[in-house]
């Protein structure tokens, strides 16, 4: 899935050569051919099962907007082919006007993480709280560090390997460590007679508790259950089952008509049934006995959604604005200097030709300050982090509401389309319509 903006990501590259060329043509600089850079990329990985592609892709092109603030065309691929969903967000080093580069800063690496982590906090979305570093100071690769979150795998090896252990019926504590070690397990002993296990191929030994292994892994449980007066500890407990989702039903005949078989025939009718089940379901759950008060709810739901709708995208327009007033105000303080400069050297060409750029930005800085503001007062720095935070906070909260609001509303949209296709009830809402 791509997505893109101001540039075609199929002929992205001539794009950007181009702007490269209006560059060179328009400002008369030419890049040091050691920093000559014709795109950056940012990539942007999410939590396995979290999010949908879609969603990512939307999150990777709210990441590049707000990091390139619109100055800079880019793209957002997303990939689906491993276990994690995962960003590649390519943009454009020349800026749209060709007027000026993308400048590179030392922990620019800090700043977009710091971005993309906020962007996905916003979406309700997980990010790595404590990131971990190479010796050298460097983030660690995205395998080597779910290597390391994927713990819970060793965990799991282990409640195994314990439970077979147990099921053999050791004679005693020690005989039970012993059918570990058999079993390929290093047995480590602490102080104050701990007991910790390493797993092949683990670096780090885990201890012989409840509260590293779960319920039933203490060693006082492991000798109750040697001794008979417990039964075998469970391995894991299992997931919640996914609640069910409310899908229109399938209209048999037509679908016959379209030359299906018997098989689909078969498959059909079972899947109808299922829906219908969970449309039941549903209206049990919200205490609805009669298709008006359905029909209501359901009406309900659909202008609940709207409003939401329109909150969050007023949340968010008001947040890019801040964020872009935000980041001209800094742009205008850091140039202003020079200009100041500029006009105690009563505006020498000298002074312009060596501090052409930083006039740029200060002259771009207060153009946009001019557009944003509108004739309003320009607010403080500590106003403007604060009404930011508000907003995000404020966004969070509407986009947990907007997505329960979403599925509630395409369920409840489900389930009356799917009872509007019971065998007579159409026709039976269309005789009392005309007794009115």
């Amino acid at each position: 899935m791509i997505s893109s903006y101001a540039c075609d990501h199929m002929t992205a590259d001539a794009e950007f050569l181009l702007s490269k060329a209006k560059y060179k043509a328009t400002t008369g600089r030419e890049q040091r051919r050691d920093a000559d850079v014709l795109c950056y990329q940012i990539r942007q990985s999410f939590k396995p099962g979290e999010i949908t592609p879609e969603e990512a892709n939307r999150v990777g092109y709210e990441t590049a907007m707000r990091w390139t603030k619109g100055k800079y065309a880019f793209f957002v691929a997303t990939h689906t082919d491993r276990q994690h969903i995962h960003n590649h967000i390519y943009y454009n080093s020349t800026s749209l006007d060709c007027s000026h580069k993308f400048r590179d800063f030392i922990g620019s690496a800090r700043a977009v993480r710091r971005l993309s982590d906020r962007v996905c906090l916003e979406n309700d979305l997980s990010v790595i709280a404590d990131p971990k570093f190479h010796s050298k100071g460097r983030f660690l690769h995205y395998g080597a560090w779910l290597g390391t979150e994927r713990q819970s795998s060793y965990k799991e090896r282990l409640r195994h390997a314990i439970r077979d252990a147990l099921a053999k019926g050791p004679a005693g504590f020690n005989a039970f460590l012993q059918l570990m070690e058999e079993a390929g397990f290093t047995v480590k002993r602490g102080r104050g007679g701990a007991i910790s296990f390493l797993v092949p191929g683990q670096q780090r030994a885990t201890r012989l508790r409840s509260s590293t292994l779960g319920e039933g892994y203490d060693p006082e449980d492991i000798r109750a259950v040697i001794a008979g007066k417990r039964p075998l500890p469970e391995v894991g407990v299992p997931a919640p089952a996914a609640p069910a989702r409310v899908n229109l039903i399938v209209d048999i005949q037509e679908r016959l008509r379209d030359r299906k078989g018997p098989a689909y025939e078969r498959w059909a009718k079972v899947y109808n049934l299922k829906q219908m089940a969970a449309a039941l379901q549903f209206m049990q759950e919200l205490g609805l006995t009669e298709y008006d008060q359905l029909a209501a709810q359901t009406e309900e739901d659909v202008q609940r959604f709207h409003v939401l709708t329109g909150q969050l995208r007023q949340t968010e327009a008001d947040l890019a604005h801040t964020s872009e007033l935000m980041g001209a105000v800094v742009q205008y303080a850091k140039t202003r200097p020079v200009f100041d400069g500029y006009k105690e050297a009563k505006y020498s060409k000298k002074y312009l030709a060596t501090h052409e750029v930083e006039l740029a930005d200060y002259r771009a800085a207060k153009a946009t300050l001019n557009d944003l503001l509108d004739g309003a007062r320009l607010p403080r720095m500590p106003e403007l982090k604060e009404k930011r935070r508000t907003l995000a906070a404020q966004k969070k909260t509407l986009y947990a509401d907007y997505r329960a609001a979403q599925q509630r509303m395409r369920a409840a949209v489900a389930v009356k389309a799917n009872i509007d296709h019971l065998p007579g009830l159409t026709d039976q809402r269309k005789n009392k319509e005309q007794e009115r």
